[in-house]
């Protein structure tokens, strides 16, 4: 067999962080063969981890650090990215049921399969947060898929089928927030970045237990140093993880107490007694001894005994409380004398039927360094390796705001998709408006908007960005939630129906055009009064004869008739649209500003102004003393000013929807116009389309524009 490794392909750097020893792999696969083109083992210079966790994270990550210097000196190649796997401590697990129905009759894709993985994980981790009754916070580090359904048929790969529907029993492994935190802590302080994250026992499971043989129902038990951790398949598929917090420090830590060593002379003496018959050893006195292999074998019996009672309980328990058909065993504290054999009898199965998997399932694993032993040790640091290739590019994992996340990498994600995984709340995501006012003008529903606030601050490792920046994996997010801007703020005289709301009356047969009045909840207010939510306006139907009067800057001589429609009036007769009237003025001429007949505006003065609308821009300013006279400066002073802002049209999803309240429009203000839930995505991407074109979360809008929005399905 050619072992040669070839140095153009991409390698891949797989990391065993146990709790004695730290191995590092390096290689690539090619067709169904993996070339490791440099292997290095360092044990920890002390206690680091304890039962598969990382106690001091400074001290394991210098061991990382010494073992990826010796690998990049072996493959001459810089190491930047590491696969790693956690042990099993504190291990969950969820099995779920998950489907998806296509709107037609569809190809396959594995996109579609992907998806269809997410969905399922993010259904077992709202299974398990329902169900945890424990103070860990849980986090997924790997799943399996048990069967795949095409129709409700059971299929091996949904890949080029057709299916109207597709669905998974899918089993999900969960550990401790704080077991992750730490490996990726440690990783991170040897300089390198995790490319992929899985769980050691899927990780060896995929080494040890070929496809194949999965049909049969088979355990998997790898013996580390801290923790057992144990898999079982059944009928093609994995059905269950588990793990037990005993393994081969057990052992060592019996053998430093019976022959008073350190921690590592102890281990000196555990795996010489595996292959040599005599062991020679050195105690805390300085005193050199030497011992036979069966004497420790001997002292060791009970705790190898108990150990593999709890093993053997556990593998019943994941198997629906009955043995399996055979057992595997890696791992280097499987290789302990006895250990297989006391399995074996624990699980009622024939010695031949429990044994140690090395060299016979690394028949496809080729080393470029010669006289590598292929034993049970390296299983799980190749199955790391072997694992990126199934991971690769599934999914994105970041920090949000101190919490780690993984998410389903469609080649599309921004920093809107991890906050909104996150369960940020989107209104803190985009600017927010102050309290709006809403209220009823001439018996229709009006909102006066408040002022837009600052969206949010948005840092990329420590650099602010674009909330729609590319997602880039092992990023640390950070975003400052938006603002909310001043409440909202609106007086009368900005009402459109206050500026070009007019009534016409006929005075002295000529028609005078007035603005009109303005009630505010049954009373009449100034035009500088502040709307208030809830109140209802309406324009005023009608003048008092006084509020004409004093509109016309005129002073009535109300010793002489005034004739309202041919009857007679007072000063406080109510005049509406199109009456006339008749009356008496003491002044000694007349006012042409309101005047419509060119005779009499040519009698009243040489050049007289032509009677419009706009020309009657004084407005009535309601008094205590109706009688006071309005001059010229004052209504001048009180002429309108409208608000500054446009209605825009724009199509949403084939509906019109018509903007109103501000100058301009970016694409976020559609959420403020549309019915849509953005955290209702279920592992589906979001589709933001303007005029066919991916949209940007601040883009302008303009009149006429066709949007868009809608999740992707994975049909």
């Amino acid at each position: 067999m050619d072992n040669t490794v070839n140095s153009t392909e991409q390698y891949v750097f797989g990391l065993d962080i146990g709790t004695r020893n730290v191995v590092g792999t390096v290689g690539y696969k090619n067709g169904r063969e993996f070339y490791v083109a440099a292997q290095y083992s360092q044990e920890h210079e002390t206690r680091a981890m304890l039962d598969g966790q990382i106690h001091d994270i400074g001290r394991v990550a210098g061991t990382i650090a010494e073992v990826k210097a010796q690998l990049e000196r072996q493959s001459e190649t810089e190491l930047t990215e590491v696969c790693i796997a956690a042990a099993g401590r504190v291990l969950k697990t969820v099995t779920t049921t998950v489907e998806h129905e296509f709107p037609e009759e569809t190809v396959v894709t594995r996109e579609h399969i992907h998806t269809l993985d997410l969905i399922g994980v993010d259904q077992a981790q709202q299974i398990l947060k329902e169900k945890n009754d424990t103070r860990y916070k849980f986090y997924c580090v790997g799943y399996s898929v048990v069967k795949y359904y095409i129709n409700d048929e059971v299929f091996s790969n949904l890949e080029g089928h057709k299916a109207d529907k597709i669905s998974e029993d899918i089993i999900v492994t969960f550990l401790p927030e704080d077991v992750v935190d730490g490996l990726y802590s440690a990783v991170d302080k040897a300089g390198l970045s995790v490319a992929s994250l899985t769980l050691e026992p899927i990780a060896a499971i995929n080494i040890a237990i070929p496809e194949a043989f999965r049909m049969l129902n088979i355990a998997l038990v790898d013996v580390g140093a801290g923790t057992s951790d144990i898999s079982v398949t059944r009928d093609g598929s994995i059905i269950a993880y588990g793990m037990i917090p005993y393994a081969g420090d057990e052992l060592t830590e019996l053998l430093v107490h019976h022959y008073l060593v350190d921690f590592n002379m102890a281990e000196h003496i555990k795996l010489s007694s595996t292959t040599d018959e005599e062991i020679e050893y050195t105690d805390i006195m300085c005193i050199k001894h030497t011992i036979k292999a069966e004497e420790v074998w001997e002292l060791l019996h009970d705790t190898v005994d108990r150990i593999t009672t709890e093993v053997a309980a556990k593998i019943k328990e994941l198997n629906g409380d009955k043995t399996v058909s055979a057992t595997f065993i890696v791992g280097g504290g499987g290789k302990i004398h006895g250990f297989a054999e006391m399995l074996a009898d624990k699980l009622d199965l024939p010695n031949e039927r429990v044994a140690l998997r090395g060299e016979e399932v690394l028949q496809e694993v080729h080393f470029a360094q010669e006289n590598v032993k292929k034993d049970p040790l390296i299983v799980t640091p190749v199955g790391i390796c072997l694992n990126y290739y199934t991971q690769k590019n599934n999914f994105i994992m970041v920090h949000f705001n101190g919490e780690r996340l993984k998410l389903y990498d469609n080649g599309h994600l921004t920093i809107v998709d991890a906050a909104l995984h996150a369960g940020f709340p989107n209104e803190l995501l985009f600017p927010r408006r102050g309290k709006e006012i809403r209220c009823t003008v001439n018996g229709n529903l009006r909102v006066i908007r408040g002022e837009a606030g600052e969206s949010a601050i948005v840092r990329v490792n420590g650099k602010e960005v674009s909330i729609n920046a590319p997602l880039q994996p092992n990023s640390e997010i950070t975003i400052e939630e938006s603002t909310v801007g001043g409440a909202a703020n609106a007086v009368i005289e900005q009402l459109e129906e206050y500026t070009s709301a007019t009534i016409t009356f006929m005075v002295n047969g000529r028609n005078i055009t007035c603005p009109k009045f303005v009630e505010v909840n049954g009373s009449l207010e100034a035009p500088g009064y502040q709307i208030q939510d809830g109140d209802v306006i309406e324009n005023r139907a009608f003048y008092t004869v006084g509020q004409l009067a004093e509109f016309m800057d005129v002073t009535v001589d109300t010793q002489s008739d005034i004739i309202l429609n041919g009857r007679p009036a007072d000063m406080e007769s109510l005049v509406y649209e199109n009456f006339e009237v008749e009356w008496t003025t003491n002044d000694t001429y007349v006012s042409t500003e309101y005047v419509e007949s060119p005779d009499a505006v040519a009698e009243a003065s040489p050049e007289p102004k032509e009677e419009t609308a706009e020309t009657s821009v004084s407005e009535p300013q309601p008094a205590a003393d109706q009688n006071m006279p309005v001059t010229e400066e004052k209504l001048a002073a009180e002429t309108p000013k409208p608000l500054l802002q446009k209605d825009l049209v724009v199509v949403v999803n084939d509906q019109s929807i018509v903007l109103n309240g501000k100058e301009d429009y970016v694409f976020v203000d559609i959420f403020d116009y549309i019915d849509f839930d953005l955290s209702a995505g279920g592992g589906r991407a979001i589709v933001t389309l303007i005029n066919g074109e991916d949209a940007q979360y601040t883009q302008q809008l303009c009149d006429g524009d066709k949007i868009e929005i809608y999740w992707r399905e994975i049909g």
